[in-house]
């Protein structure tokens, strides 16, 4: 008898239904499996056999022959083991081929005494499932804990292979409760607080501009000026994640195999300077999430930009626009989200003292030609803020009193600001950044003396296309922090001061 079990597989963000069909004939006892499976799915057969017997189930005395369909789709992974095992023993009898095992789907990795392991990416293996209409599927219970996240199907949590074998012989799915955790409430956790760095007024401003627009920014200054402390901070001030982006935040990290639990705060990536393109916007034989998709609804942080390799930095112009990342291998293509904001840093200089008032910078006119050019023209075109920030003062360092407001209250205007264009867009993931020309024109709300001067002033600044959009995004999300329906005049002055410096 021909066993059909159903599985998925992970294919980039998205899963995919796949069927795992068992054929036992006369000839020596083993394992055969088809369907263009990579190494750790040619190693399970071992795992497999080691399991049935482990688990006082019988291995059939016959040759096993495994397909996984479609044949012609690159598989990995060790999802495949539970779904499997369950088909030799669907096919030989040993368990029935009820209602039950039909209508569900089953995902896990079984070690040698039959226990189930948690794998990768389970949100989606359940998003398939539900996809497919299919009313239950079982999982390993290490991988419970995200089971929540998706609503209208039974999830079936298992520890043992006997465990689900004593489930499918039962012939009824147990219908079990998975809380949704209180962990759910925002939590700050960050150590950073803005009322903690003295002075760099102008600098908060700033970051709390990008922070209620999802605006980049690009913070130019000299060694110890406190670029990297701020842009840590900027965390503080964001906004909780909504639950539609835990989801989504959970899910790329569980895909990555960063995470079996819940994240509830917005992550914060900072990339080592010496990071290759693939390990920044993901890639490998079978493509695998990058920085910029693990930072996704939060922060890219990448401190000294300019010592980033420029291929791997002009790899970031697409998804800085796109919002998305889309990986072509010869064997498959795959895409991940990329929402994310870009925070970069850099010194002046190779010496770093070019704009420091009390040390004289040691580089040549050349040197300091050529480091500024290590940033192309288009990719700073893509960053919407860019600002210097001046070194604080010795004396004011240890001051007992706060130089600034908390990040709470901080965070309370960035919220009101984000609920501002929620209703202005009527869509709960758009910001300001993501306006298109035509929301542009129609929601901006641009007065007629804002226009002119935004006009002459990009003449003489020579913006380009792209940078004159970006400053009404950012005067937008400027309009919208001190609660104005217009854009005026002062709010544009501002914006066009962080274009360039």
């Amino acid at each position: 008898m021909i066993a059909t079990i159903y599985s998925s597989t992970n294919i980039g963000y998205q899963g995919e239904k796949i069927l795992v069909e068992c054929d036992l004939i006369n000839s020596l006892p083993g394992i055969t499996i088809v369907g263009l499976g990579a190494k750790a799915i040619d190693e399970s057969r071992e795992r497999i056999r080691s399991a049935i017997k482990n688990s006082a189930l019988k291995m059939p005395t016959k040759k096993a022959t495994l397909n996984l369909a479609p044949a012609d789709l690159p598989k990995d992974g060790t999802s495949y083991d539970l779904p499997m095992a369950l088909s030799i023993l669907v096919s030989s009898g040993e368990v029935p081929n009820n209602d039950l095992v039909k209508s569900s789907s089953f995902i896990g990795e079984l070690s040698l005494d039959g226990s189930i392991r948690p794998v990768k990416g389970i949100i989606s293996h359940i998003e398939v499932a539900k996809k497919n209409k299919l009313q239950n599927i079982f999982i390993p219970s290490e991988n419970s804990s995200q089971a929540w996240l998706v609503s209208g199907i039974n999830v079936i949590p298992c520890s043992k292979l006997q465990d689900v074998v004593e489930v499918i012989k039962n012939g009824t799915a147990p219908v079990i409760e998975i809380k949704k955790p209180s962990i759910i409430n925002f939590k700050d956790d960050n150590p950073i607080d803005y009322a903690e760095i003295q002075g760099q007024a102008q600098a908060k401003r700033a970051l709390e501009i990008a922070a209620a627009g999802h605006h980049n920014v690009l913070l130019n200054g000299s060694p110890g000026a406190g670029k990297t402390m701020m842009a840590r901070a900027l965390l503080s001030i964001l906004p909780p994640p909504s639950e539609e982006e835990i989801i989504e935040i959970t899910k790329i990290h569980s895909l990555s195999g960063e995470t079996k639990g819940v994240i509830t705060n917005r992550p914060f990536r900072s990339p080592h300077h010496t990071s290759s393109s693939a390990a920044l916007i993901g890639g490998g034989k079978i493509p695998k999430p990058g920085e910029i998709s693990l930072s996704h609804k939060g922060v890219l942080f990448l401190d000294e930009i300019p010592e980033f390799p420029r291929v791997t930095l002009e790899a970031l112009r697409q998804p800085l626009e796109d919002k998305v990342i889309n990986i072509s291998r010869a064997n498959q293509n795959s895409s991940y989200p990329a929402d994310f904001m870009l925070i970069a840093t850099q010194n002046p200089c190779p010496c770093g003292y070019a704009l420091d008032e009390d040390k004289e910078c040691t580089c040549s006119h050349l040197q300091a030609l050529a480091y500024s050019k290590k940033l192309s023209g288009p990719l700073l075109d893509r960053i919407d803020m860019v600002l210097t920030v001046q070194k604080v003062k010795h004396n004011l360092l240890l001051k007992d009193a706060p130089s600034g407001e908390k990040s709470a209250n901080i965070r309370k205007r960035v919220i009101m600001a984000r609920k501002t264009q929620h209703r202005r867009f009527k869509d709960l993931s758009m910001s300001n950044s993501r306006m298109t020309n035509t929301q542009i024109k129609t929601l901006a709300k641009l007065n007629p003396e804002a226009k002119l001067f935004l006009d002459s002033s990009a003449k003489k600044l020579q913006l380009s296309a792209r940078g004159y959009m970006k400053t009404i995004k950012v005067a937008r999300t400027i309009a919208d922090l001190a609660g104005s329906d217009n854009i005026k005049t002062e709010y544009i002055v501002e914006a066009l001061q962080y274009r360039y410096k």
